[in-house]
């Protein structure tokens, strides 16, 4: 009687299906976002923006705190809103009691750039899960968008590439927003302790400068800043801050007009 359980020599060298989906199995599992060298690269290139991040964020909590805001109030809105323009905007209209739908359409004004930035991001974050998508926009700002699409033009189709992307977003996010958060935070609970003499808001005026001005690398938008800067100035009369809303709206519309009359320039500026 033939031995079933013996193998021809045939047998012996194919390879095991399941062997060979073992091995190959650890390659396809994404390693830590925290572990990748691409973590450490984000950080790296956003580290820059660090000092004007915590003068912004540590001048943003005193504003909160002296605003009217109970500290329970200026704590939630530091950690929830995470939007040091839209703060900024909101602040005097909470502290002149104007309607909640006046200071939600500014918010929503002041931060309109990012349904923009988040309609690109689509590519680079949808093959997330939606709870991954979320916590990924509420981390994003201006700087690291900017830095993503500078490093990674293109979103990658490999997992590999994705995971890079991913680790390259995250950890400039992460030190962003430490480097908010926590002088933020602290400017909400020590801010009957700072004095006024040490020029902070002055200092968010420089860290909004130096953002604006890294941002501001086509004529277009050069444009919608003058544009936007003289709209205010010339509605500074209108109540309840509601310049900032007109000059967000008249810039908006210009460059729309121009973009569409004027062909774009090669390159830029």
């Amino acid at each position: 009687m033939r031995d079933e359980s013996a193998e021809s020599p045939v047998a012996r060298s194919m390879p095991d299906p399941a062997s060979a989906e073992a091995s190959e199995a650890p390659a396809s599992v994404p390693v830590s976002l925290s572990a990748h060298p691409e973590f450490r690269a984000g950080m790296r290139a956003v580290a820059p923006q660090v000092p004007g991040m915590i003068a912004w964020g540590l001048m943003t909590g005193v504003a909160m705190a002296k605003s009217g805001l109970s500290i329970p109030e200026a704590l939630v809105m530091a950690l929830l809103v995470y939007a040091g323009s839209s703060q900024l905007a909101a602040l005097p209209l909470l502290a002149a009691g104007a309607p909640a739908w006046v200071v939600l359409a500014t918010g929503f004004c002041v931060n309109l750039r990012f349904v923009v930035f988040s309609l690109h991001l689509r590519q680079y974050l949808m093959h997330l899960p939606l709870a991954r998508r979320l916590f990924a926009g509420y981390l994003t700002v201006d700087m690291t968008y900017v830095l993503l699409t500078q490093r990674h033009p293109h979103a990658a189709a490999d997992l590999a590439g994705r995971q890079s992307q991913l680790a390259f977003l995250m950890g400039a996010n992460a030190l962003i927003w430490a480097a908010w958060m926590g002088p933020s935070l602290v400017g909400v609970l020590l801010a009957s302790a700072v004095p006024t003499h040490w020029g902070l808001g002055f200092a968010g005026i420089l860290a909004l400068l130096a953002i604006l001005c890294s941002l501001t690398n086509h004529w277009l938008r050069v444009m919608s800043t003058a544009v936007a800067g003289v709209t205010a100035v010339v509605a500074y009369a209108l109540p309840l801050k509601l310049n900032i809303v007109v000059a967000i709206v008249v810039a908006v519309l210009v460059c729309l007009q121009f973009e569409r009359l004027v062909p774009a320039r090669k390159g830029g500026a």
